[in-house]
């Protein structure tokens, strides 16, 4: 379902990837593990299409992401590392504009989610706390249920008891055959949900393994 084929993108000395290649099989969990500028998001903002290799490639159900970049976007569940927002919206008026852009009519798991994470939409973004802002990215990334999901560290700044309940939230994904690539600095969250791992340093592989969950 996901590909990494010998991914390069140099921003030069040692940063950036190289030379990765991994893949992400149909309804598998894979998380991906790294210190900060290890070449995770790096790797993500290919995937999701948004910069161009400088070799190899990437590609999701067999499309090159970077030339199916529009066509991708629009199926795929995506939390990104650093979440932006339109901050003079409130979240419900933003979700319903997320939701009219992919022509999502069917609000009924929007509104499930929003329960699920003890939500509260109706303020301004602008005025919403981190871990609040982490919710609606949250919501906004499961409420079309994809069958794909690219989550760049999805629990940043949510408390214990939301982390445990996004957690609970994957594996109910997972349960229903979702794809899911996980970034993460939390090997606890990791070994929960994930089939395997995949952790990489200075940009490159340094271990695959299976968890044991």
């Amino acid at each position: 379902m996901i590909n990494v084929d010998n991914l390069t993108k140099s921003y030069g000395i040692n940063k950036g990837v190289f030379n990765l290649s991994f893949t992400v099989n149909d309804g598998e969990v894979f998380g991906f593990l790294g210190p900060n500028g290890a070449g995770k998001t790096t790797t993500i903002r290919h995937l999701l299409g948004f910069i161009r290799p400088d070799e190899g490639k990437t590609s999701i159900c067999e499309k090159d992401t970077y030339l199916h970049a529009a066509e991708l976007q629009k199926t795929l569940g995506y939390i990104p590392g650093e979440t932006a927002f339109i901050d003079h919206m409130k979240g419900i008026d933003f979700l319903h504009f997320i939701a009219k852009m992919r022509g999502l009519d069917d609000l009924q798991k929007m509104h499930e989610l929003i329960i699920y994470f003890e939500l509260d939409p109706s303020g301004f973004i602008q005025k919403m706390s981190k871990g609040m802002k982490q919710k609606l990215a949250i919501v906004c990334a499961f409420m079309h249920n994809p069958k794909i999901l690219i989550l760049d560290e999805p629990t940043s700044g949510l408390d214990p008891l939301m982390q445990s309940k996004f957690i609970e939230l994957i594996k109910k994904e997972k349960h229903q055959g979702k794809t899911i690539l996980m970034s993460s600095h939390n090997f606890d969250e990791i070994e929960r949900t994930c089939d395997r791992a995949l952790i990489i340093k200075h940009g490159q592989t340094m271990a695959l393994k299976k968890s044991p969950n």
